[in-house]
């Protein structure tokens, strides 16, 4: 009789039992469910290597990529534990591999039991404990999504409430005005990519809504992952946080094209959406904006570096990823001071929001958005996941309270509060809507302009904002609760808002270019690669 091989544990791969579900039993032994297994590199890569280089795909998938020695031994694995390879999905670029078999074999191939959970209108599998693996495997795994399938992330949109009062509210034009954002660019040749956990978004109001502009609608398509969809419902749902971000970056950008990827709000999902907007050579896109996210200790820590490596992968592309740093102060809707993520990821730029109060090109005052426990106020304080990145040493971060953490977020902002907010449409209702899920798109159409001016992407674009304070507005009145803002970076504005051109002349950018001029062929060669 042959003896099982040794099994060892997947390190940060620790599931605590969901706080608001109760479960309700055992995972059925033949519901059969699909997990993306996240599979190491073939060599390790660190941004700050590359000292600002972008590598080509070709050079992406010959160092960064999974290797196909690791595929083929996984593949093994998993027909030894009666599993399938689900190819069409997965990739090695994207370094996912996707098995797909009954709740029992997975349990038995991964160490697990699995549960059924319900709580707050939710139904969804889960595990508690660690993930193991044979010892001649676990070598080459670095995550196994989709064996938790609980909510992961909320929306970071805010509507204005039936108790507030709006000062004044904007159209994307309005406060790209405001920003001083580069004239003479549309973002033609470019594409924004928009990850969504849900909703979806009505053809008729994006022709309605940019007509209402003068704008010519931007061509927006959706892109399918994990079998999410582009399901919309009405104006109380996540609808209103996709209207906001493909009408916030198109009134922006109305020249580039917009593909949203659309992904169940698992950590798989956001994870899936991430690396195939990352390497989707179809649509090519140079930014990538995310709304959604929760506070770090609501992750896994094996989905939390899964999640933070999509991105590091992004920049090593040279594709810049914006993210809101949430509507819920410095507690960021939990006990004591937590940051959200995504956005402390030291690899995308972090949003945070303000109070904008102007009139065409002027602005008359701009405080750190906080609005009261209600009304909502911007995220921001220190990761305790992620270290400080050397672009934010001696800028004034405040000490972690761990020993990993350090990153401070947010690192830009822009305008957010419901009452200073965007008028927009969704699914045929006019919305005053605001919420750090504004910031993000915004700062995503404005790279795109940049894209457009440079010709080619500006990607990771910290370093350089960081060496260039004077770009920005600096935010020096209000709180988000626990932090406050003062000169230079604090954590509730990070560096400030934008003055648009002044971003654009510290990414690069020489003047404006014309559509004919900034076509994306010579940044995006339309070359598929299996």
């Amino acid at each position: 009789m042959t003896a099982s091989p040794k099994r060892v544990i997947l390190p940060r791969s620790e599931c605590k039992a969901p706080r608001d579900a109760k479960d309700v039993g055992r995972t059925p032994a033949q519901q059969v469910l699909s997990v993306s297994v996240i599979v190491r590199r073939k060599m390790p890569l660190a941004l700050k290597d590359l000292k600002g280089r972008v590598v080509s795909r070709e050079e992406f998938d010959e160092k960064y990529a999974a290797s196909s020695a690791d595929f083929e031994q996984l593949r093994r694995f998993a027909h030894q534990h009666g599993l399938s390879v689900d190819e069409t999905t997965s990739s090695l670029s994207r370094r996912t591999l996707v098995l797909r078999g009954t709740a029992q074999n997975l349990e038995k191939a991964f160490g697990i039991e699995l549960h059924e959970y319900e709580g707050a209108g939710k139904k969804f599998h889960g595990y508690t404990g660690v993930v193991s693996l044979p010892e001649s495997n676990a070598g080459v795994v670095e995550a196994v999504l989709g064996l938790d399938a609980r909510p992961i992330a909320k929306p970071h949109v805010r509507f204005l409430s039936g108790d507030q009062q709006a000062t004044v509210t904007y159209s994307p034009v309005q406060v790209a005005a405001l920003y001083n954002f580069p004239s003479g660019v549309n973002g033609a040749g470019e594409t924004i990519g928009i990850i969504e956990l849900g909703g979806g978004y009505n053809e008729s109001d994006i022709t309605t809504f940019f007509s209402g502009l003068n704008l010519t609608p931007p061509d927006v398509v959706s892109v399918s992952v994990d079998g999410g969809a582009n399901s919309p419902t009405n104006p109380d749902s996540a609808d209103g946080e996709v209207a906001l971000d493909i009408e916030v970056s198109g009134g922006i950008a109305p020249g580039a094209k917009i593909a949203v990827y659309f992904t169940p709000n698992t950590d798989q999902g956001f994870v899936d959406a991430i690396t195939t907007a990352v390497h989707d050579t179809t649509n090519h896109p140079s930014v990538i904006s995310i709304s959604w996210g929760g506070p770090e200790s609501s992750w896994t820590q094996s989905s939390l570096t899964a999640l933070d490596d999509a991105c590091q992968s992004a920049g090593a592309l040279g594709i810049t990823v914006t993210v809101a740093a949430g509507d819920n102060g410095s507690s960021d809707g939990a006990s004591g001071n937590n940051v959200d993520f995504p956005a402390s990821s030291p690899h995308v730029l972090g949003c945070g929001g303000t109070k904008l109060v102007g009139s065409g090109t002027k602005i008359s005052s701009e405080t750190v958005w906080n609005d009261g426990s209600e009304g909502g106020a911007t995220g921001g304080g220190v990761s305790v996941d992620f270290a400080l990145p050397s672009w934010q040493t001696n800028i004034g971060v405040p000490a972690p309270t761990s020993a990993n953490g350090g990153r401070g977020v947010p690192d830009v902002a822009g305008d957010a509060s419901p009452e200073t907010g965007y008028n927009i449409l969704v699914d045929g209702q006019q919305e005053v809507v605001g919420g750090t899920s504004a910031v993000a798109p915004l700062w995503a159409g404005l790279i795109t302009l940049i894209n457009q001016q440079r010709g080619t992407s500006a990607g990771f674009v910290n370093p350089a904002l960081y060496a260039a304070p004077s770009a920005f507005h600096d935010i020096t009145s209000g709180n988000n609760g626990a932090f406050s803002a003062g000169p230079g970076w604090d954590a509730c504005t990070g560096l400030g808002s934008p003055n648009g051109t002044a971003i654009a002349a510290a990414l690069g950018a020489s003047g404006t270019s014309s559509s004919a001029e900034s076509g994306g062929a010579k940044k995006h060669p339309k070359k598929d690669r299996a």
